[in-house]
């Protein structure tokens, strides 16, 4: 029997119990609890010690679902990415639930629809979408992170794009779609109980001799783009591109 982790080397090898409060525990069981976690606290607030209490088991159970932090995080971005998938099979990207059109472009629209969407409920994970691809060589990322990909490519591939363009358009896609989420959810309030829009942001902080434009901005940066920015821009980087 091999030993678990934290276990000394002169220590006998034990195996932690995984039955939880909420039953047997299970990846899915883990990854979802990891998500309430960081909705709830942040990705700061997410730890195995912390996970293994919500779901009442030792945090050494946890290591056989998720070996390790990263794992956990790789993880995340995985439940992200299956809620994208189970928006756009339920047809909640169309407001008026309309079949999805063949046509690749609407396809793209409504792939970066439904990703604000998940992204809106889900904020914290969104720095995943770019630290873990920055941390995760492509063959290791998980299967539902690939199918993304695959996904768009093979979309690409069947309107009939040589190689060269199906590349091309899928990392303007990606680029667009991810810089866009990091932008709509950056952190802006200093003291989101503030009433005054201008101590909220913490105006006062920020040099006006500096920064005038920044400083004379701000209030406006705060708005959201929503939806219809999300589309504006990736039709610009479309144009060009046939139907």
């Amino acid at each position: 029997m091999t030993q678990e982790h934290g276990s000394g080397a002169d220590e006998p090898a034990r195996r932690a119990g995984d039955k939880g409060r909420y039953g047997r525990l299970s990846r899915e069981r883990v990854l979802l609890a990891a998500l309430e976690v960081v909705d709830r606290d942040g990705l700061s607030g997410l730890s195995m010690r912390r996970l293994g209490a919500e779901l009442g088991v030792e945090a050494m159970a946890l290591y056989r679902y998720a070996p390790s932090k990263d794992a956990l995080l790789d993880g995340l971005v995985e439940v992200f990415c299956l809620q994208v998938d189970r928006e756009l099979e339920q047809g909640q990207a169309d407001p008026d639930g309309a079949a999805a059109s063949p046509d690749w472009r609407a396809c793209l629209h409504r792939i970066a629809r439904a990703t604000l969407g998940v992204a809106l409920r889900h904020p914290h994970v969104v720095p995943l979408l770019a630290t873990r691809l920055l941390a995760t060589p492509l063959a290791r990322r998980p299967l539902p992170v690939l199918r993304t990909d695959e996904h768009v490519l093979a979309l690409l591939h069947a309107g009939g794009f040589s190689e060269s363009d199906t590349v091309r358009i899928h990392r303007r896609f990606t680029a667009w779609l991810l810089g866009y989420l990091l932008v709509e959810l950056r952190a802006m309030d200093d003291d989101p109980g503030e009433p005054d829009p201008a101590f909220r942001l913490g105006l006062h902080r920020i040099p006006a001799g500096e920064l005038p434009r920044l400083r004379a901005t701000a209030i406006r940066l705060v708005d959201r783009g929503g939806p219809d920015e999300l589309a504006a821009g990736l039709d610009a980087l479309l144009l060009g591109y046939p139907d």
